[in-house]
């Protein structure tokens, strides 16, 4: 979660193919160990995967935005005459 937030995609991405590979194996989400013990949930994590590397391509990084510099305006100034 804190790779997505940060924006590295390409990393959440192996994470989520790891935890593919490990399900597909029954190393994670299964009773026991062995071979295509949890598919649908493997399945589900490489969907994922392929999903965060698809944003990891088309990711857009919005340019920053300047703030608004405008010159400053000399203050107004009292002329004697109309003081007087």
């Amino acid at each position: 979660t804190t790779l997505m937030i940060d924006r590295k995609f390409t990393a959440a991405a192996g994470f989520a193919f790891a935890g593919a590979v490990l399900t597909f194996f029954g190393f994670m989400h299964s009773e026991a160990i062995g071979i295509g013990r949890m598919p649908m949930v493997a399945l589900s994590y490489a969907a994922v995967g392929v999903v965060l590397l698809a944003c990891a391509r088309y990711a857009v990084i919005a340019p920053q935005v300047r703030a608004h510099t405008e010159p400053h305006a000399e203050p107004a100034r009292a002329s004697l005459e109309a003081v007087t």
